[in-house]
């Protein structure tokens, strides 16, 4: 009979790492995290977002530097992104941003390319030189047409 509070001890300890496990997943998927770093706005207006999406990456060479805070649309109807960036980062004031895509058909995320400038961006600043995204299906739909519109002058 001392076997049963032992293996009800350890089974319950099983059961406990796994609903542990299933919570961290939970909160990692959704994109929640304890507020890490402090965050710095920046804003950068695009044309065509390609399904750039809130809480998407931002990195600077590959590395995860922040996340898009909000995704909305601005008077001249183009898309305003908010970019929360490490506010430990020294971003010049010609750094670019682009949007682009992980793999052939991988989520977006924005890429920022620093500058030389010795003026740095503050908090709330707009990066003016942006790239918007490339949309896979534009540029198929663009060698589909021209390989007829060739076709057709032969």
């Amino acid at each position: 009979m001392s076997r049963a509070p032992v293996r009800d001890l350890l089974v319950g300890l099983f059961v406990l790492a796994g609903l542990g496990a299933v919570a961290y997943l939970s909160f990692s998927v959704g994109g929640l995290s304890y507020g890490g770093p402090p965050r710095m706005p920046l804003y950068a207006d695009f044309d065509e977002i390609g399904g750039l999406k809130p809480r998407a990456q931002v990195v600077i060479s590959g590395v995860k530097v922040g996340q898009i805070g909000s995704i909305r649309l601005d008077q001249g109807y183009r898309a305003r992104i908010q970019l929360d960036v490490d506010a430990a980062l020294k971003l010049p004031i010609d750094t670019s941003a682009s949007i682009m895509t992980a793999g052939l058909l991988g989520d977006r995320y924005v890429s920022l390319q620093v500058g030389g400038d010795n003026k740095l961006l503050q908090p709330g600043d707009q990066i003016t030189m942006t790239e918007s995204a490339v949309l896979l299906e534009r540029v198929i739909g663009k060698l589909i047409y021209s390989g007829a519109d060739r076709g057709k002058n032969q």
